[in-house]
């Protein structure tokens, strides 16, 4: 089953396309739909001023009805889709899981597992590197 892949980055919360070791992984998380008016996807405000969303904003807002959700409690509820190429065993495949970062090696990551191998397939985030072990 293919996974419904982003048209626009206005659909999406989260969006991601990069290498993962000698694979490759693409990453998007869909907005909700606002969950009182069901016509518009929730979305971070949007400053009068600019015209573009306000980016560290702690909320969510419906541009429809302005109804607001916090950040924490929104994002529980969306799931992280990925298509990728598996590092270890080169099998392309697709994975979901919730989205929420995990702290592994010290690194916020989302980890999808590979459906042949059973490999890690972790997505930092802002591409960060894994620390050391000494």
């Amino acid at each position: 089953m293919a996974y419904k892949k982003p048209e626009s980055m206005d659909e999406c919360v989260y969006f991601s396309n990069r290498d993962v070791g000698a694979g490759s992984a693409m990453v998007w998380v869909f907005k909700q739909e606002c969950p009182k008016c069901h016509k518009a996807l929730m979305g971070k405000p949007v400053d009068a001023k600019t015209g573009r969303a306000k980016i560290r904003a702690k909320e969510y807002v419906c541009p429809g009805c302005s109804y607001s959700v916090e950040k924490e409690e929104y994002e529980e509820g969306l799931t992280a889709y990925c298509e990728y190429t598996c590092p270890e065993c080169k099998e392309h495949g697709e994975a979901e899981t919730p989205y929420k970062r995990k702290s592994i090696d010290g690194v916020k990551t989302l980890r999808f597992n590979c459906q042949s191998c059973s490999a890690n397939i972790d997505i930092t985030k802002k591409m960060k590197e894994k620390k050391k072990k000494k």
